[in-house]
């Protein structure tokens, strides 16, 4: 099995009551003439709101596209989805942070197959040295014997998108 195949999936989030409200309420202060949906522009409003950033043309474009046509905008509960599955990739994209700086103990911002052998012992200690060195080779995407965050953020988001 290589490390692409065992996948790290993302759990299912849910957001608790209170933050909800907050979303609620982000939308209905985004929905400044109280028309029961956001625009475009109201949802780039909401967004910096709640994530910090102004979303790009494409992530605005994919969003308006994929709301129902009949609508004129984003509903409350289309809003809400797309905001608590923005939440949920924010919090799996940390975890990769989280598990990149756990195996990196040296805070070279890179990690090498000592590091990696080193990880492999602490959670999976009977695992074969052969299949440790095969993950590292196939996470290592230039084969430069460093494993860069870059190579080890898409590994762990291999296969996300396949249904």
């Amino acid at each position: 099995m290589s490390f692409s195949q065992a996948g790290a999936r993302p759990r299912t989030w849910e957001p608790t009551p209170s933050e909800r409200k907050k979303w609620v309420e982000v939308f209905k202060a985004c929905d400044e003439d109280n028309k029961g949906y956001l625009s475009r522009e109201d949802f780039k409003v909401a967004v910096v709101t709640l994530f910090g950033y102004k979303p790009s043309k494409i992530e605005a474009n994919s969003v308006m596209s994929s709301i129902n046509p009949n609508t004129s905008g984003i509903l409350l509960g289309e809003f809400l989805n797309i905001v608590r599955k923005k939440k949920e990739a924010q919090l799996y994209r940390n975890e990769i942070r989280h598990i990149f700086t756990a195996f990196d103990r040296h805070y070279r911002g890179y990690l090498t197959l000592e590091d990696f052998q080193k990880a492999f012992k602490q959670v999976a200690p009977k695992l074969p040295e052969r299949i440790i060195l095969e993950v590292f080779r196939e996470v290592d995407q230039d084969s430069d014997d460093l494993v860069s965050y870059k190579d080890f953020e898409y590994a762990m988001n291999y296969g996300q998108n396949e249904a």
